[in-house]
């Protein structure tokens, strides 16, 4: 049998010298008995996948609206491309795939429904701002909890992949900085391909620059940026791409906020104005309904923090029910 020792001993003799190693973890904030045979990221990644948030990002939005189609994204389905592509990465660079899936599978546990448009709405109502990827940390932190403790209690270098993954800040292990690139590869790629699906854009309608560079599929733009992430970091201490890549990535991603993101016809006006109303709603209802929680989660947290919590933690049909049964009429039935 394979013992975690034995693991732990074997990514010395295969990871790069850059790689992060299971026995060298910075730790958990509460120290745990380790298990006989997973390795502490194996670990992390098992809890993410059977947390009830994982579940939930299933019902919630990645770019299109409730879409009628099967085969359009959601954000669960965003998270395993995510991950597909950072384990592939990792493993051309001889990184620890483990923790690079771990932060990948965890990464947008925090997002709100209806996708970034419910982040914006959340972020322009909670007094303390809303981002995403913090919320996604304190998901971990503090509100996935068992009978046992309060939160996942997880390793740092996946704490730190999940809250930098987005924003200025770069991660201090290669495995996330890996995953920081390869969910805009995912989201660039796999939008594109979605808003195709719905003739919303064409083939025809990218740049030309970009796909001389990237390449004039789905397929071969993401086989490119991967190739290209994995020759332009080897034997490195920091995770890069070539400076042509990732212009042609940059104008890509450019072109999907003025042509897809922003467009008219993937997000109307009068259907964001009813994602406001519905966030504002629900969050004034439980501002002003305290006995909806838990008291101690208010006097640990504060009534704004909570209420947030619970708007983000939504999945888009379940706000939808919610808002229905708390702000629509039903009519009489007799017996």
């Amino acid at each position: 049998m394979l013992m975690r020792i034995d693991s732990e001993k074997r990514e010395y003799d295969i990871l790069s010298e850059f790689a992060a190693k299971a026995a060298e973890s910075k730790g958990r904030a509460v120290s745990e008995e380790k298990c006989d045979f997973r390795t502490e990221f194996q670990r992390d990644r098992d809890r993410v996948i059977h947390a009830k948030a994982f579940r939930r990002l299933m019902h919630k939005t990645q770019v299109f609206l409730a879409p009628e189609g099967d085969h359009y994204r959601t954000r669960l389905t965003h998270t395993l491309e995510v991950s597909q592509i950072s384990r592939s990465i990792a493993r051309g660079l001889r990184l620890n795939e483990d923790l690079t899936e771990a932060i990948a599978l965890a990464h947008d546990l925090g997002h709100t429904p209806f996708g970034h448009n419910g982040e914006h709405f959340l972020n322009e109502r909670h007094p303390g701002g809303f981002h995403h990827n913090v919320q996604s940390l304190r998901v971990v932190d503090i509100l996935e909890s068992n009978d046992r403790r309060r939160g996942m209690n997880l390793t740092q270098e996946v704490r730190d992949g999940i809250v930098n993954h987005t924003g200025a800040q770069k991660p201090f292990t290669l495995e996330g900085q890996v995953v920081k690139i390869s969910d805009r590869i995912a989201y660039i790629n796999h939008d594109i391909d979605d808003a195709m699906r719905s003739a919303v854009i064409f083939e025809k309608d990218l740049p030309m620059s970009c796909v001389r560079v990237l390449g004039d599929s789905t397929k071969k733009r993401i086989d490119t940026l991967v190739r290209d992430m994995i020759r332009s970091s080897d034997g490195k201490d920091a995770i890069s791409q070539s400076p042509e890549c990732a212009e042609a990535m940059n104008d890509l991603r450019s072109f999907m906020f003025q042509n897809v993101y922003f467009n008219k016809r993937v997000k109307r006006d009068e259907e964001l104005e009813k994602i406001g109303n519905l966030i504002f709603s629900l969050y004034d209802y439980y501002l002003n309904h305290p006995d909806q929680f838990p008291q101690e989660s208010i006097d640990d947290f504060g009534i704004e923090e909570v209420v947030k919590d619970r708007i983000a933690s939504m999945t888009d049909r379940y706000a939808v029910d919610v808002y229905c049964r708390l702000f629509v009429p039903t009519g009489w039935q007799g017996r």
